[in-house]
């Protein structure tokens, strides 16, 4: 791996952490697309998600500062945290490493966000939704363990934890702004604790030749993420997500396409 890699996939990694695309999928597409197939491509990859994390610290302290919402963010990351453990040798065995899982998830998901969004606007929920009134702080913790649920798909390749976790609150009849503001917060313990357990079970690459790497690539992710946040944020108060559920498809299919030949 190259320095300009390490720039490249920080961008990747802070543009697509936070909006519902797939971090995972478009990573692990990156890296087979560049030519990286050593294992430190995977460590990499994983490492500079701490760069998307301080990011959002960044963006979200002051909400970090209530301990309503550390409770909420708590009862949410609990399913995540035991499901993510139980099939964690499942998903890196069989499904993290066939980019056709990846293509489909990206496919599947993209219809069921555009088909949710559309539904969304002839249902009564709708209403609620648009209203943009409430705080993370109101969430019951029947909502927060049920968006964790949600969450929990995202341990699928190409799924998106953000697109998981906001359709699932939009379901609930939670407003955009606070579904999209828990996600973020939610994504602290959980790309945390998996960033943790994946580098201690490849701590044996982690090594002094691989720092610069690894701190262009933590700087990038968190300056693109930092911006991305920012801008999602803003872009919610006036859209729904039917623009990224195409994204997702025409990726996903390119992705198929790709495979074929």
């Amino acid at each position: 791996m190259f320095l300009w890699h390490a720039v490249l996939l920080g961008i990747i990694e802070g543009i697509t952490e936070f909006l519902p695309i797939s971090s995972t999928g478009h990573l692990m597409i990156a890296t087979r697309l560049l030519g990286i197939q050593d294992a430190f491509a995977d460590t990499f990859s994983i490492a500079i998600q701490a760069g998307a994390i301080l990011a959002v610290l960044a963006v979200t302290w002051r909400e970090w500062l209530k301990p309503a919402v550390w409770y909420r963010v708590i009862a949410g990351f609990l399913p995540t945290a035991v499901i993510g453990f139980v099939l964690y040798h499942f998903v890196k065995t069989f499904l993290s490493s066939h980019p056709i899982t990846i293509a489909l998830a990206l496919i599947v998901g993209g219809i069921v966000l555009i088909a949710f969004e559309r539904w969304l606007k002839r249902h009564p929920l709708q209403m609620q939704a648009d209203q943009g009134k409430g705080s993370v702080e109101d969430l019951t913790y029947t909502q927060a363990m049920t968006i964790g649920l949600g969450q929990s798909l995202a341990v699928v390749p190409g799924v998106s934890r953000s697109a998981a976790t906001i359709v699932t609150g939009l379901a609930l009849g939670i407003s955009r702004s606070t579904i999209v503001a828990y996600s973020f917060l939610l994504a602290v313990p959980t790309i945390g604790a998996a960033a943790v357990y994946d580098l201690y079970k490849q701590r044996a690459l982690l090594t002094a030749d691989h720092l610069d790497l690894l701190a262009v690539g933590f700087i990038v992710s968190a300056a693109v993420a930092f911006l991305a946040v920012r801008w999602l944020l803003a872009y919610i108060r006036k859209h729904d997500f039917v623009w990224f559920g195409i994204y997702r498809i025409i990726f996903g299919l390119l992705i198929a396409l790709w495979l074929l030949r």
